[in-house]
């Protein structure tokens, strides 16, 4: 991706959207399928036997997915319904048998003596298997899994994982070209961290973790958590008054309130500042390296920033879109500077001003925030020296 940014020079890229969809997919191929492929190829390459790629198939699915709710997949393909709806049907057959061929392909492999590299397939498979046998020997297994739970299993990998962390990243890119100073306060901190493994490097890259919390503060996927009140009343102290919820009482949480409120974060709470996420130490005078090393991340209240959720239903990905979202991120500002094709005569300041506005025009498309013309700007990537 990095190569293919920088080589469109100044003519820059309008394909961040779905650039950063096709990495994220990648990632998540690679992780919970096992299955790796360049940039250009794999998930966005229709596979034999196919007429859509896993990438498209899975994009329909994700963006209807309240159409999905209300009709089912199989009166999609009646002779009289819409061609659009028809369409949608045709994404989800197809989404089915690369699923099918996924789980195929585990199977095939986990039956050879040296298997590949443990994955979430394989974790499922393992269930299944489990499922299987205990039914051969006629026990009832609670734990296992049969061939539609594993698909169930994956398309929930796929819909928390997928369009979350790429608008996320997509966000960060149109934001950090819109801020180039916050792009050099990054690079510093990337230029100081000479580790490469896992352990030794993720810890470092605070600055990197800053810029995603906050984009997930003001541009998180997700505006808004439902939740119910449990069976029994629920007694609630705010401000010092008591409240009482009645039981199974549904509760919305306005997200975006939580992270914008003044008295959480400050006078400039609509403000994308990711230096917020530090605490103000005077250190401009000592080694770069050592600023890195002892500098102190903010945890901000409990339940005043909640992208993941909190509590016992927390996202269980958290962890893995921290870093895959840190090293993307390392990654591309490591080696690149980024910033606006400007047109018309446009000054870089006025350049600029036109990202924020696009990231701005923003919209909750089928479940999650996304910027609803991501293609308004170029964005040109420059490689250092």
């Amino acid at each position: 991706m990095v190569s293919s940014w920088s080589q469109r020079g100044p003519s820059g890229t309008t394909d961040t959207v779905p650039d950063t969809a096709t990495l994220a997919l990648h990632v998540l191929t690679s992780a919970g399928f096992g299955a790796t492929y360049s940039f250009n190829e794999g998930v966005r390459t229709v596979a034999p036997g196919h007429a859509m790629t896993y990438r498209d198939s899975l994009s329909l699915c994700l963006s209807n997915i309240i159409t999905f709710a209300i009709l089912p997949k199989q009166y999609l393909s009646l002779s009289f319904m819409p061609r659009k709806l028809k369409r949608l049907g045709q994404a989800a057959r197809e989404f089915q048998q690369y699923m099918e061929e996924m789980l195929a392909q585990e199977r095939n492999t986990e039956s050879k003596p040296k298997s590949g590299t443990p994955n979430l397939m394989s974790a499922l498979v393992r269930a299944s298997d489990e499922d299987t046998h205990s039914k051969e020997i006629g026990q009832s297994s609670k734990l296992g899994l049969d061939d539609a739970e594993i698909f169930g299993n994956i398309f929930a990998y796929n819909l928390a994982g997928h369009e979350t962390t790429a608008n996320t990243v997509a966000f960060a890119l149109v934001l950090l070209a819109a801020h180039p100073q916050y792009q050099d306060w990054v690079r510093e901190e990337i230029k100081s961290t000479k580790e490469q493994d896992y352990e030794s490097a993720f810890p470092r890259l605070q600055r990197c973790l800053a810029v995603m919390y906050e984009t997930l503060r003001l541009y998180g996927s997700i505006v808004f958590i439902p939740r119910a009140a449990s069976l029994e009343s629920q007694t609630l102290t705010y401000e010092g008054k008591k409240l009482v919820l009645p039981p199974s009482t549904a509760v919305n949480l306005n997200v975006q309130a939580l992270h914008t409120d003044p008295k959480t974060w400050g006078a400039d709470s609509l403000s994308w500042r990711p230096t917020r996420w530090f605490m103000e130490t005077s250190q401009e005078s000592r080694p770069l390296k050592e600023q890195a090393a002892s500098q102190t991340f903010i945890s901000p209240p409990q339940g005043s920033f909640i992208p993941w959720a909190d509590g016992p239903r927390a996202c269980p990905g958290q962890k893995f879109a921290q870093v895959e979202f840190v090293t993307v991120m390392a990654t591309l500002l490591g080696r690149c500077r980024v910033k606006p094709k400007l047109t018309n005569h446009q000054s870089e300041e006025e350049g600029r001003r036109t990202l924020m506005e696009m990231v701005d025009d923003s919209a909750i498309t089928a479940i999650t925030l996304q910027m609803r013309q991501p293609e308004k700007v170029a964005l040109c990537w420059d490689a250092l020296a």
